[in-house]
């Protein structure tokens, strides 16, 4: 079923975007392209302005570029993480340096376009985003791993009995080790099963996400994921 399919019942309500660029043909643009596809879709141009709309219109996923004229982007997605609001964001961004990207991953966005773009990238991007956060777990199942459980219902994770705040592309990761433990995994694989693109996936993602698990996940017990050298990566208790 397509996203026009899905929206067009009256049961089920359409997915609502916020597109925030302070180009007004961008807006244009990006909006009208998602509202063919089946998309319910808020505009903002300025920084504070999606700030409100993220609490009035309560988007599923906000479209947000990068360079605004009060607070950038990555402003505003700091801000919406500072108040507990966890919506997925899909960057726009005119930077392409590697650098960039990873400080929009870093304040908590899950995905970037580079500008300029194809309307077709965008919306499987979106879609991607949309499918890894929404509805892909099985109600009430939990899944373990030593002393790591990672509860599908509430999306929570605990390590030793400590609850650890992951992101939702976070989450879906620690998800796909824990549904494949002391399997290695390849990055292909990652890719495709967790951000399901249907297009060429940038391995960088993947490896500050890796991070990023660490990072969360380490200094409460032994390490849980290693590298295999040029193979990928595994879910697994360390070697004695």
């Amino acid at each position: 079923m397509s996203w026009k399919e899905g929206a067009s019942r009256g049961s089920e309500p359409a997915t609502r975007v916020l597109v925030v660029d302070d180009e007004q043909y961008i807006r244009d643009l990006v909006g009208t392209s998602l509202r063919y596809e089946g998309f319910e879709v808020e505009e903002a141009s300025m920084g504070r302005a999606a700030l409100a709309a993220a609490t009035s219109f309560r988007p599923d996923l906000i479209v947000l570029d990068v360079m605004l004229p009060d607070l950038d982007g990555l402003e505003v997605t700091r801000r919406l993480r500072t108040d507990g609001v966890r919506v997925p964001v899909l960057f726009l961004t005119a930077r392409d340096a590697t650098e960039d990207k990873v400080a929009g991953l870093t304040v908590g966005g899950d995905d970037y376009v580079t500008k300029p773009f194809s309307l077709e990238e965008l919306v499987a991007r979106a879609r991607a985003i949309l499918r890894r956060t929404q509805g892909e777990a099985d109600s009430g199942a939990q899944l373990q791993f030593a002393d790591l459980v990672l509860d599908e219902d509430t999306r929570e994770v605990w390590r030793g009995g400590v609850l650890v705040h992951l992101t939702a592309t976070e989450f879906n990761l620690l998800r796909y080790f824990m549904l494949n433990p002391r399997r290695v995994l390849s990055k292909v694989q990652i890719l495709e099963h967790v951000w399901q693109y249907d297009f060429e996936g940038d391995p960088n993602v993947l490896e500050t996400y890796i991070s990023y698990l660490r990072k969360k996940l380490d200094p409460l017990g032994p390490p849980l994921i290693h590298t295999s050298r040029q193979v990928g990566y595994s879910l697994r208790l360390p070697q004695a």
